[in-house]
């Protein structure tokens, strides 16, 4: 392997989305990720209906770069193997309930006697300690609780889930960071991060409003700001556009723009404390004014002018599109069964050329890392 990450070896005991996340992430950046599934193996390998060979695709997104290890840690034989493998890692991740954690001898306090230098996390849902512990935590169940359901979707309607996994990638992320952190610092130990922490820690200034001035947060329709007007979704003659208006700069090139120049100067619109006092008023306005042309028009007329702005598209627009192609966003694996085509690693490194590869079979390197089948 090459990349910032040559040399470090890092062992993943998980499963789905968060700890693997969290592994592919530092895979792809160089380090040598061993993933150590059970004899079934991790279930993402079953998850999604679309295969390519033998690769099912949900797991592919997941596990590229890394190797696999086929071993049953609830035996002797498997935590033998486990210690050998900790011996020479320089990281432990995991996502397991906390009890199966410290059942399988994969917290700091049981693998330190092999390397006291390893570092060790545990992505939980709610922390390896403390009255939620050994509950049970998905991604819906963290946003219920968190309150982003509760944020999410247009006032009077009903609580809304984000449209993808924002919980057990966020999580995934921070894992990363917290694990290279140990692992500089060198002297090892155990991280515990868990779910709840992670997207409580990700409400930030929605919080703050409410620890510090009572201020309920609450739904806004149309995806709106909180302070920021205008700043949401709008309805155009033929879909919908995004409009960000974050000073009053903009709202003058924007005002001049659509023709109607007046709101630069009225009271009620011309400054950020007025528009967002007037907020009814404002959204309005714009709104009539953006139904008249197509969202493709308003991006011509609009974009030019370094107004922060957007079409709404679709996810296969964005794989398919200039911007994802131009980023190296989405690549291609080849395979004997044909090309795998997986998402990008976002972190771009000078002087590096990304590398992915299949992901493993269940057990594919046993021999190469233990010695036997």
């Amino acid at each position: 392997m090459t990349g910032p990450l040559a040399g470090i070896r890092i062992l993943e005991v998980g499963h789905m989305l968060a700890g693997p996340y969290c592994g592919m992430l530092l895979a792809d950046l160089g380090a040598d990720v061993i993933k150590i599934e059970a004899p079934d193996g991790d279930i993402a390998r079953r998850v999604a209906p679309h295969h390519v060979g033998p690769h099912n695709t949900y797991f592919a997104s997941l596990n590229r770069n890394k190797r696999s290890v086929c071993l049953d840690l609830s035996s002797p034989d498997g935590q033998a193997a486990l210690g050998r493998l900790a011996a020479g890692a320089h990281g432990l991740v995991t996502n397991m309930r906390p009890a199966v954690i410290r059942k399988l001898g994969l917290t700091y306090e049981a693998l330190s006697r092999h390397n006291p230098r390893i570092a060790c996390l545990a992505l939980t849902g709610y922390g390896m300690d403390g009255p939620y512990a050994e509950r049970p935590a998905y991604d819906y169940v963290i946003q219920a609780l968190v309150g982003i359901m509760a944020l999410t979707g247009d006032p009077g309607g009903t609580p809304t889930k984000t449209g993808y996994s924002v919980v057990d990638n966020s999580s995934g992320m921070m894992g990363a960071l917290a694990l290279l952190a140990k692992i500089i610092e060198g002297k090892g130990g155990q991280l515990d991060v868990s779910l709840y922490d992670v997207m409580l820690s990700q409400l930030n200034y929605l919080a703050s409003a409410y620890l510090n001035a009572g201020e309920h947060p609450a739904r806004q329709k149309s995806g709106a700001h909180p302070y920021i007007v205008p700043a949401q979704i709008f309805e155009t003659a033929d879909g919908h556009l995004v409009l960000f208006i974050s000073h009053d700069d903009f709202w003058r090139r924007f005002a001049r723009e659509v023709g109607r120049p007046e709101w630069a100067e009225d009271p009620r619109f011309a400054t950020m404390a007025a528009r967002s006092a007037n907020r009814e008023r404002v959204l309005d306005e714009v709104a009539a004014v953006l139904r008249r042309e197509g969202t493709a028009r308003w991006m011509e007329r609009l974009a030019p002018l370094g107004l922060v702005v957007a079409g709404v598209e679709r996810l296969e627009d964005a794989l398919e599109g200039e911007l994802a192609r131009a980023r190296g966003m989405v690549a291609e694996i080849p395979t004997p069964d044909g090309v795998l085509r997986v998402v990008g690693n976002p972190i771009k490194v000078q002087g590096m050329t990304p590398a992915y590869g299949v992901p493993p079979l269940l057990g594919e390197h046993n021999v190469e890392l233990l010695g036997g089948g």
